[in-house]
């Protein structure tokens, strides 16, 4: 999980790279930024369609022709490391788009907007970025935007230089640094006595400000993408992710997310009132969705398959907090994340703390219409409420079914097994899975593909999600996938189907 740092202050901040590096993973070095004076990029030129299969013979204007790769094949062309104004990017042929470093979309405008430089990129379907190194990583800074809308069939892709050279395997993971989307909502850090604005800072490497009091700040649209390879440990509990929202508002759209072999979590939330629907995230070498420092917004639809051999003491589906405790505890500015329809697929843990759910400190949870499994043969359990405040705060279950090897962990707080209520709103906790995979499943060595509902999980009955928080739609069964026919999943994913390796 990120630190946070605290900082109150109310007007413009100047991002700044800080230096990183890890003996897994060098970035090759794609080319000088020069000076990190912001630039309206120009129109981009129209290229020279080149035969399939050979290297378009330059970059669009403002991008920086960086050589070939994909054997040949392909014209890198990077980013400005500062995008203002507006930049689009499409699909060009025999043309590959390169990060390096934090590219920073924006200069930071602040709580109030008064401040920095706006940017605005736009990626068109179909488009493919590749990143080399852990410090790489793509920033939308608070006030500015990103439209990257991919399609079912023909999603946008952001991975490593290594994947884009066919050197990557299932288990690879951590070779560059992931994607941060800064708004101006509230966070629980700032939010301690009486809603204030104030701005926390996202560590991992990257001075990346966020938070405010713009619930319904609008960072973009992202929808239909592919994260894969991502995440980086900058230091030892200073990471960054696949995807990490941070004061992210509702206004913001995020649907159709696929995070694939995160070496860190799949996606973390700091505060922010964002909502997500259509997540995929598997491969996560820590936690599928970890939230922290005051999340209010929910999530629908999601599977979480786990890493079968993940980090030390990590390797939870949900983890889930928020800030430092105050006194007295009605004054604490909660978390509230709430999720409906999630299926988590668990991993056959060795480590009894590593529950399939934690739920921490500050959290006032709402789950409901969801499906949590791990092998008979785990140690873990599904759920382990760690925090006596937790309970306070009296979590709320709701046609949830457990089939683990142990329901409740056994260091949880008093009161965890009496907060799930088992025989009451449709909650099982001793459930017996009949989750499959797809019928066109691949083989994956690192992690379960069994989650799609069986007759077990079909029996149960759904509870009217929509009218418990208005962003979710009402459904009749419980989990991410309803049945075989249930399809939601494929066209714009990697990894779980035939022919759509990753």
């Amino acid at each position: 999980m990120l630190r946070l740092t605290k900082v109150l202050m109310a007007g413009a901040a100047v991002m700044a790279l800080a230096a990183c590096g890890s003996a897994e993973v060098a970035s090759p070095g794609e080319g000088d930024f020069g000076t990190s004076t912001p630039t309206t990029p120009t129109t981009p030129t129209t290229p020279i369609t080149p035969t399939p299969g050979t290297p378009a013979a330059d970059c669009p204007t403002g991008l920086s022709n960086i050589g070939l790769v994909a054997g040949g094949t392909l014209r890198a062309c990077q980013l400005p490391s500062v995008i203002t104004g507006n930049l689009s990017l499409a699909v060009r042929a025999g043309t590959i788009y390169a990060i390096a470093g934090a590219t920073q979309v924006g200069v930071d405008r602040g709580i109030d907007g008064t401040g920095g430089t706006q940017g605005i990129l736009t990626i068109d379907p179909g488009v493919r970025i590749f990143a080399s190194g852990g410090g790489d990583a793509l920033v939308v800074n608070r006030g500015s935007q990103i439209f990257a809308e991919g399609t079912a069939t023909n999603p946008i892709i952001f991975t490593s230089r290594q994947n884009v050279e066919g050197t990557t395997t299932n288990t690879s993971q951590g070779q560059w640094g992931g994607i941060i989307i800064a708004g101006r909502a509230p966070q629980a850090n700032c939010q301690l006595t009486a809603p204030v604005a104030c701005t926390g800072t996202v560590e991992g490497g990257l001075s990346v400000f966020y938070g405010g009091n713009t619930a319904a700040d609008n960072s973009g649209r992202l929808r239909y993408i592919q994260i894969k390879y991502s995440g980086f440990q900058v230091s030892p509990g200073n990471e960054l992710q696949g995807l990490t929202l941070a004061g992210t508002g509702s206004g913001t759209t995020i649907s159709h997310i696929q995070v694939y072999n995160s070496s860190d979590d799949g996606i973390e939330i700091f505060g922010g009132n964002a909502n997500l629907s259509y997540l995929v995230i598997n491969g996560a070498d820590d936690d599928g969705l970890d939230t922290d420092t005051g999340w209010r917004g929910g999530a629908q639809f999601g599977i979480i398959t786990q890493r079968a051999t993940p980090e030390t003491g990590g390797g939870r589906g949900f983890e889930w907090s928020a800030a430092p405790t105050p006194t007295p505890y009605a004054t604490r500015y909660l978390s509230q994340p709430k999720v409906s329809n999630f299926t988590i697929v668990g991993r056959n843990a060795a480590v009894a703390a590593d529950a399939v759910i934690r739920l921490d400190s500050g959290t006032d949870a709402t789950i409901l219409n969801s499906v949590f499994t791990n092998p008979t043969t785990s140690v873990s359990a599904c759920l382990d409420i760690n925090s006596a405040d937790t309970i306070t705060s009296t979590p709320t279950f709701s046609s949830v079914s457990f089939a683990c090897s142990t329901p409740f962990a056994t260091a949880a707080v008093a009161g965890t097994a009496a907060a799930f209520g088992t025989g009451t709103n449709n909650n099982n906790s001793t459930a017996t899975s009949t989750l499959t995979a797809p019928t066109t499943g691949v083989t994956i060595t690192n992690q379960s593909l069994n989650f799609i509902n069986g007759a077990n999980e079909t029996a149960v009955t759904a509870t009217n999600a929509n009218a418990v928080y208005a962003f979710f739609v009402q459904t009749n069964y419980i989990g991410a996938v309803r049945n075989a026919t249930d399809t939601w999943y494929q066209g714009w994913t990697c990894g779980l189907t035939s022919g759509l390796t990753c």
